[in-house]
């Protein structure tokens, strides 16, 4: 347990430096210029007040640039989490919360106060309105997901394959109206639905960072320790019991807690897939399938993936971006064929 201990420890010590390193690198990333300053200079200017700094360089390197990179490490630790986790429950490699359909109820809500959202936006209170996209989203996920559950508990019982193909018929639903309303929407509306699908880190401020963070704390001081709890259901949810661990109710908070993560994450950025996927399955290749180790790592793992991925959709056709959900869509399907390949055998 010690040796594990230290190894996770070493482990994580590396990651968060590299990501500390990433970050600072990002920090370098953009078209503006700060005549000849150091954006870290800046920065440091900005925390200290110091009142060399211009407006327009605090607006850059506060509210564009460290809100985007502090945005892309909380929802890359949090689609990795969430990814980790439910393949763990489903002990599934390919599990990854859009099969419950917490993305699709996301995108309809999303989708339907883009092209509907004139006829009924006026009659509410100006603070809803400015974030009711946010709101709508968040609203979708977290009502996807209680009908899925309902669906797939029976006596305070859930049976995961009724809960993932729930998930995978409301999916199809979901998608299925959402595809009707991009069909009825104008081509304004047309072009916030696609930038809304592909995903984007470019609306990221403080007051959405806080928010994500307290999802964060709340839903990894639940799930952060469940490792030792994953790797016993993993032999089978009986076995699990058997040793003293309360499957429902664990599995009740992976259901609630990932609908509340990945809600807040679709609310705020959109779809951006496949993160959930890439990470467990990397850190599985490594460490087998421990997720006492896996699970902390992917916290921090995935931040790593997602600050990468953004930093390259802004800067490699700057000023314009590449959505982050085409970038995170080329490095997830060669690891999803890749896990098909190797597991066509046992599935």
């Amino acid at each position: 347990f010690l040796i594990m201990q230290n190894k996770l420890f070493l482990y994580l010590s590396v990651s968060i430096l590299l990501l500390v390193s990433l970050s600072i690198g990002a920090l370098f990333m953009g078209v503006y210029d700060f005549s000849g300053k150091s954006p870290l200079t800046v920065l440091q200017g900005v925390i200290t007040g110091n009142p060399d700094v211009s407006l327009s360089e605090k607006y850059v390197i506060w509210d564009v640039r460290m809100a985007r990179i502090v945005m892309a490490i909380l929802i890359g630790s949090i689609l990795a989490v969430s990814g980790t986790v439910m393949q763990g429950m489903f002990k599934n490699p390919l599990a990854t919360p859009d099969l419950i359909g917490i993305t699709a109820g996301a995108t309809l809500m999303a989708a339907i106060t883009i092209v509907l959202g004139s006829f009924f936006r006026h009659l509410l209170p100006d603070f809803i309105q400015f974030s009711l996209l946010s709101i709508a989203a968040f609203i979708g996920a977290l009502v996807t997901t209680f009908a899925v559950y309902r669906m797939s508990t029976t006596q305070g019982k859930t049976n995961v394959v009724i809960m993932l193909l729930s998930g995978v018929a409301i999916s199809a639903l979901g998608f299925a109206c959402t595809g009707f309303l991009i069909y009825l929407s104008k081509d304004e509306q047309l072009r916030d639905l696609t930038f809304w699908n592909l995903g984007s880190l470019g609306g990221a401020t403080w007051t959405k960072n806080i928010i994500l963070a307290a999802v964060m704390v709340l839903a990894y001081s639940l799930l952060i320790h469940r490792g030792k709890a994953l790797n016993a259901m993993m032999l089978g949810e009986k076995d699990a019991e058997h040793l003293g661990i309360k499957v429902e109710k664990i599995k009740k908070q992976i259901v609630v807690l990932t609908a509340l993560m990945v809600g807040a994450c679709v609310a705020f950025a959109g779809t951006i897939g496949f993160v959930g996927l890439i990470v467990p399955y990397i850190l599985r290749l490594i460490f087998k399938s421990n997720y006492q180790i896996i699970l902390p790592l992917s916290a921090v793992v995935g931040s790593i993936l997602l600050l990468v991925a953004d930093t390259f959709s802004r800067t490699v056709v700057a000023p314009s971006e590449i959505p982050i959900g085409v970038i995170t869509a080329f490095l997830g399907a060669p690891v999803f064929i890749a896990i098909l390949i190797r597991f066509k055998k046992s599935m």
